[in-house]
């Protein structure tokens, strides 16, 4: 099977944009990370890119008078770069309806909460003043809704007496770090495809750890 190509979308530091590229560096990894590209110039996960010997690429949302040109501009070095699959990892912009079904069933995010709660932003906080007992994060497919898109794969964690926002989002994020990669391998060999509104699980793909069982 042909490697997929692999974009990932950043706007800051992007410590889960890091452990994609190091879980495709193995050569048994169905995909490799071809670029790296940010809507800020200054964001750190560039020069990690840099680095690491992978292409980076910059699409500086403030030189765009609407988002559909933005889009546009981001489309085309994706197309340039030859990319089958991209990774949202902290890209913090609003995509486009138009866009997003472009990449319908090629694009994925991670989201840090156990989607369908807490959709959008300060997820710990809002977990912590609901008072659930679990927290987590989601992988899930793009799209035009945000984050509503069909789950690929979760992580749970407890929340303890006495967490804060602060503690909480470092427990999670050490789980995204490790469910965002096993998530990229199961859409890059197949074993996690989007078929109208759900995923469809095949192939090698078997529930194990954390990650989120079939319906």
């Amino acid at each position: 099977m042909r490697r997929r190509r692999i974009a990932i979308l950043i706007s800051g530091r992007g410590s889960n944009s890091a452990t994609l590229m190091a879980a495709a560096r193995s050569t048994e990894f169905p995909g490799e990370v071809v670029l790296v590209m940010s809507n800020r110039p200054e964001a750190e996960g560039l020069a990690r890119a840099r680095e690491a010997g992978i292409a980076t690429g910059v699409v500086d949302h403030t030189s765009y008078n609407d988002r559909e040109s933005f889009d546009e501009a981001l489309h085309a070095m994706l197309e340039a770069h030859a990319v089958d699959v991209v990774c949202l990892a902290g890209f913090m912009r609003v995509l486009t309806d138009a866009f997003v079904e472009r990449w319908a069933g090629r694009m994925i995010n991670i989201h840090p909460s156990l989607l369908p709660l807490f959709r959008g932003t300060k997820t710990h906080q809002r977990a912590l003043d609901a008072g659930v007992l679990v927290h987590g994060c989601t992988v899930h497919f793009v799209v035009p809704e945000l984050d509503a898109g069909p789950i690929i794969a979760q992580a749970a964690i407890p929340v303890v007496p006495g967490d804060t926002a602060e503690a909480l989002s470092a427990r999670v994020l050490a789980q995204e770090h490790l469910l965002y990669p096993r998530a990229l391998q199961m859409v890059c060999d197949g074993s996690a495809t989007l078929v109208g509104e759900r995923v469809v699980f095949a192939g090698s793909w078997a529930p194990t750890g954390s990650m989120r069982s079939p319906d």
